[in-house]
């Protein structure tokens, strides 16, 4: 008995150590599981947030790419859980549960939630020879022609998938439109420019240009309140004001730790991260994206973990009534 008391506190001591010189010259990779683009950009805004909140530190940017973001995903959940391996993850972490049913990990039971980071609203957009100007012609028209149009998306995973199965399962109309995927937003947002596909829902961060410079149509945001103070969005409904009562979507980041990372030092990233999410440059460069910085109670681990289970539950639903799965 009092070998294994010594032992525990030899350990304890150890972890304590760990956690008072943390993180040292040691640099913090934070892995991105998608090529460049969205979720990358706030990666790397974050981590140079992260370096002025903890001084002497380093972060560094990894892409760890494929099937969705969870080959990404994965290979943290597997690290080493001393907190120089982290995740930063959008909406993926609740729909991959629902559109893979093999995953590698288990996102509620393998990860240390760290907080929320942002949230990026989302756009329901079509090609610009539609002939509906409003939400409501808009759903009408869709009504009218089922069987007969396309909805674009940037893949299995994505933010679009995602939004565009929310959507139809509130419209009821998983069947009103053939589900077009392609290999990333950039391919989708050019084929709906040229006409080749007739709707997307697709992030801020990439309908905003196109919505502004004509060569898209606009509909509704996503968003529970309306994006008053948007130069461009302002104009446009809720999907709730529609009548879509409880649709309140937007792509939202997280970071995260391997499980059984010690306290002490998911402590000192958490503190960091809301260090990081009041940087003045941060904000601005969040702001030019689209997107809105987590300001309330999701900063904190255990909300974050609330909300993402949440999330889980409400994609799981659209997911299971498309019946189209990732696996």
């Amino acid at each position: 008995m009092k070998k294994l008391l010594t032992l525990a506190l030899v350990a304890l001591a150890a972890v304590t150590a760990q956690a008072q010189s943390f993180p040292g010259n040691k640099p913090i990779t934070i892995v991105v599981p998608f090529a460049p683009g969205p979720t990358d950009r706030v990666a790397r805004d974050l981590a140079e947030a992260l370096k002025k909140a903890m001084p002497g530190s380093n972060f560094v940017v990894e892409n760890t790419v494929g099937a969705g973001g969870t080959i990404g995903a994965a290979r943290v959940a597997k690290a080493a859980p001393d907190g120089y391996t982290l995740l930063v993850f959008h909406i993926g972490m609740a729909s991959t549960p629902a559109l893979y049913r093999k995953l590698p990990y288990k996102p509620l039971e393998d990860f240390e939630y760290l907080g929320m980071i942002n949230d990026v609203p989302m756009t329901l957009i079509g090609k610009p020879t539609l002939p509906a100007n409003t939400y409501r012609d808009f759903e009408n028209y869709i009504r009218a022609n089922a069987g007969k149009l396309n909805l674009a998306h940037a893949g299995m995973g994505s933010a679009s998938h995602i939004c565009g199965l929310l959507w139809q399962s509130s419209i009821k109309a998983n069947e009103s439109m053939t589900t077009i995927p392609f290999n990333g937003t950039g391919p989708a947002m050019m084929a709906l420019m040229g006409g080749q596909v007739d709707v997307m829902c697709d992030q801020t961060t990439n309908t905003t240009a196109q919505i502004e410079g004509g060569r898209v149509k606009a509909f509704a945001v996503t968003t529970a309140k309306p994006l008053s103070n948007h130069p461009v969005l302002r104009h446009y409904p809720t999907l709730q004001e529609m009548g879509l009562r409880s649709f309140n979507l937007s792509i939202w980041h997280g970071l995260y730790a391997p499980k059984g990372t010690p306290p002490a030092i998911t402590k000192i990233l958490n503190e960091g991260l809301k260090k990081a999410l009041k940087d003045p440059e941060f904000i601005k460069k969040q702001e030019g994206l689209g997107a809105v910085v987590v300001a309330d109670k999701r900063v904190e681990p255990e909300e974050h973990k609330k909300f993402v289970a949440a999330e889980m539950v409400k994609i799981k639903g659209a997911v299971d009534a498309a019946g189209k799965y990732a696996d």
